[in-house]
């Protein structure tokens, strides 16, 4: 046994790359489980005629936890390929005066149990790491939601392999099937685009954040057909996991005013949906609708224009007559109140939009005495 684990450790070192560029520690362990797994065959063979129908292969539990880490799966499998290599070569001394036969099939059958018990010490590392990660990204997605951006949730996604920038985060509704299945679905669709995704089911709602897409339209492309019936909203984009508690935040609030719009496109920019996040108490929404619509056109005849536009129902004449301006005036302003908020009066929407950030403006200015 001694002799057949020294030829082992030489022929690993001399065929496996990855073997060498282990630490001198972690080669010793793998010596250890070579040189367990030959004593483990010997005694077993040994004894083979006593009715043991089936190898006790307990040959892993001599290597320490962390050197599962260390090794893959493949690399195992390399492992026992070499070994049974080496065990092959000496058949010829090793085995009884014809028994060479019965030895060769005794090695197939307890490589093959070798095979199981490596298949076995992996699976149950992958489950325990499955459901370790699982808990992690079900952490992170709530932190996120919450706002609660923290050096732990760094931590979290640094443990996840979390590497991807920029990140945009989408609010929807969960399907009916198991939502650990589509949620793993969802990453195994982005690990194949090259993109990094953590997915989270609260309640009736699936959250899901996208990192490493080339546009917010890439980024929903694949995921909304995850997602159940009902509106999906889609949250800014933000450089990076750090700043994604602004694209949650804003695609969370659209999703509970989407209602505002039942006719809008599935999926929705959180963007879009301003005026209906505002009326329903967004902070945020009233914000920005206040600084993009408001401020820029307060103090100019614009604002005026704008409020007597909307008050008359859109209407250029009657806009005119009021101002006592030319129709070609209000034309000009209605053009220049676009080009300072990025909405266009004429348009319904829009028009909707710029008349909920009128309202918050003036409300924001007024002094309650």
């Amino acid at each position: 046994m001694g002799s057949l684990g020294t030829a082992a450790m030489a022929r690993m070192d001399d065929r496996l790359p990855w073997y060498r560029a282990l630490s001198a520690e972690d080669r010793s362990w793998v010596g250890l489980v070579a040189q367990a797994g030959i004593a483990a065959f010997v005694e077993w063979f040994q004894h083979a005629d006593e009715g043991r129908t089936t190898p006790s292969i307990e040959i892993f539990g001599t290597a320490p936890r962390e050197l599962k880490r260390s090794v893959s799966l493949q690399q195992t499998v390399d492992l026992v390929r070499v070994v049974v290599e080496v065990v092959e070569a000496e058949v010829t001394d090793l085995a009884a005066p014809g028994g060479e036969e019965l030895l060769r099939n005794a090695m197939l059958r307890y490589t093959r149990d070798v095979a199981f018990a490596a298949a076995q010490v992996y699976a149950r590392e992958a489950e325990v790491r499955g459901a370790w990660d699982a808990r992690l990204e079900a952490l992170i997605v709530d932190a996120l939601v919450r706002g609660e951006v923290d050096d732990g949730l760094h931590s979290w996604a640094a443990a996840l392999g979390w590497t991807s920038s920029p990140v945009v985060v989408l609010a929807g509704y969960a399907p009916d099937a198991d939502p650990q299945s589509v949620i793993d679905g969802m990453r195994d669709k982005g690990r194949r685009l090259g993109q990094d995704l953590l997915a989270g089911v609260q309640g009736d709602r699936l959250i899901v954040i996208v990192g490493g897409a080339d546009s917010v339209k890439d980024a929903a492309r694949h995921v909304v057909p995850r997602f159940g019936a009902g509106p999906i909203v889609i949250g800014p984009e933000v450089p990076d996991l750090h700043t994604a508690a602004r694209s949650a935040r804003a695609a969370t609030a659209g999703l509970r005013a989407a209602a505002g719009w039942p006719d809008a496109p599935r999926p929705v920019l959180a963007e879009d949906l301003l005026a209906e996040r505002a009326i329903d108490g967004d902070e945020d929404a009233r914000a920005q609708l206040i600084e993009n619509v408001y401020e820029p056109l307060e103090g100019t005849p614009l604002l005026d224009t704008l409020a007597t536009y909307l008050e008359q129902g859109t209407s250029l004449e009657a806009t005119a007559r009021l101002l006592f301006v030319h129709p070609n005036t209000v034309r000009y302003r209605l053009k220049k109140i676009t080009e300072l908020t990025g909405y266009q009066p004429t348009e319904g929407r829009s028009a909707f939009t710029l008349q909920v950030g009128l309202i918050l403006g003036r409300l924001s200015r007024t002094v309650v005495t």
